[in-house]
């Protein structure tokens, strides 16, 4: 066992908060960001997280045996048919979202299920896979990857017709998994980052304002007086005269 002491200023510097995760989005960390029905925000929390688009550094950098990202995607919108050499684990923490899977990246899915808040799946190394947040409005994700090499081979691996579609857009990746950008890689990144930036911030300001309770009205709270209260009483004392 190390005898090295960790210091207060070391421990602060291990400290993210979620207010600057969400500063720091990404529209096309992945070759499928670009498509309509996969546009999201990810987020880069510790390690690279599979990520095809080297133009950004995680929010720890310390050294972690473990990946952890978030995401932030619209209505009907998720990570595309894919899969990866490792186990990734994922957790709702806000709204409903559907996974779906099979072994046949050509095929159809073999299996789903529609997770809520704080539920959790874990898919096993090989197994494709997709996800979709099937709630009305923008919904946060969390996962969590095992650890793996960067930019050694392919990954994430995806079906073929989400190759085909995204190099119908210009966006593909090298043999080593690092996107390979096209002439309109900037016009399209500010677009996104745009679109979907306005689309979370609604949905958060919907949100909290669902969240609020309402304030009871004066008339509402005021207590009702009983029917023939003060009549009683005025009879009662002339009773005693």
């Amino acid at each position: 066992m190390s005898n090295k002491k960790t210091t207060p200023k070391e421990m602060l510097a291990r400290v993210v908060r979620f207010n600057d995760v969400k500063q720091h989005p990404i529209p096309l960390m992945f070759i499928d960001s670009v498509l309509p029905r996969h546009q999201r925000l990810n987020y880069s929390i510790i390690g690279d997280t599979a990520s095809e688009n080297p133009d950004f550094s995680p929010m720890f950098n310390q050294s972690h045996k473990f990946q952890i990202g978030m995401v932030n995607a619209p209505p009907k919108c998720g990570p595309a048919y894919h899969t990866h050499e490792y186990v990734e684990m994922f957790m709702p923490l806000t709204g409903k979202w559907r996974f779906y899977w099979g072994n046949d990246p050509d095929g159809k899915p073999e299996g789903e299920v529609i997770l809520n808040q704080w539920d959790m799946i874990s898919f096993p190394p090989h197994l494709y896979r997709g996800l979709e947040n099937v709630s009305r409005t923008n919904s946060w994700l969390f996962a969590v990857l095992d650890p793996h090499d960067v930019y050694r081979f392919k990954d994430p691996i995806w079906a073929q017709q989400v190759l085909d579609q995204a190099g119908a857009h210009g966006f593909r990746a090298d043999e080593r998994g690092k996107m390979i950008k096209p002439d309109n890689y900037d016009e399209v990144h500010a677009q996104l980052l745009s679109k979907l930036t306005k689309s979370m911030k609604a949905s958060d300001a919907a949100n909290r304002t669902r969240a609020t309770p309402k304030p009871k009205s004066a008339k509402a709270s005021a207590p009702k007086k009983r029917a023939g209260a003060s009549k009683t009483v005025t009879t009662t004392r002339a009773k005693r005269k």
